[in-house]
């Protein structure tokens, strides 16, 4: 991580003294801008660049090298920020905690509805069980089947294993 820094810092410093160069190549040739109109500040830019073609070429070769050392820069301040958010990562035993606090409430929950389900069935089946003499003179065959054989799921731990069981309601 030490020698991205680094790297970043030497490209930082590469651009500025490229951004510095050009800067002083501009200044050594500027064009009085005064209160010309904006045609004759663009006729003289051309009339510069006309006269002094090595000088756009300069300006233009400074320009490409800031903008491909500008491109790696992007690449190593990504690359450490990728760093970075791996130094922060959690340990194998600190990953694992989470995940059992994570699986510990799922675990809760399922217990939780696993217990409202079973209430439910049973009140469904004293309804059945209310119901099922009228529903057998009227149709001769039982309202609801199976209620021996309901089960919710339920989930326990030992400490170490957990278990999903099927617990008969």
């Amino acid at each position: 991580m030490q020698q991205i820094q680094a790297e970043i810092a030497a490209l930082n410093s590469q651009i500025q003294v490229l951004q510095q160069e050009r800067a002083a190549l501009n200044i050594n040739n500027a064009i009085s801008g005064g209160n010309d109109s904006l045609v004759a500040t663009v006729e003289a830019y051309r009339r510069q660049a006309r006269e002094n073609p090595q000088l756009s070429a300069e300006l233009k070769g400074i320009d490409d090298a800031i903008a491909a050392l500008e491109v790696q820069l992007h690449h190593k301040q990504t690359e450490l920020t990728c760093c970075q958010i791996e130094s922060k990562q959690l340990t194998p035993q600190q990953q694992l905690d989470e995940a059992k606090r994570v699986a510990q409430v799922h675990a809760q929950r399922i217990n939780q509805l696993a217990g409202e389900l079973a209430t439910e069935i049973r009140f469904l089946k004293a309804c059945a069980d209310q119901l099922s003499p009228m529903y057998w003179q009227v149709y001769y065959k039982p309202f609801i089947t199976g209620f021996k054989t309901i089960s919710v799921p339920y989930v326990r731990s030992d400490g170490e294993v957990w278990s999903i069981i099927n617990r008969i309601v």
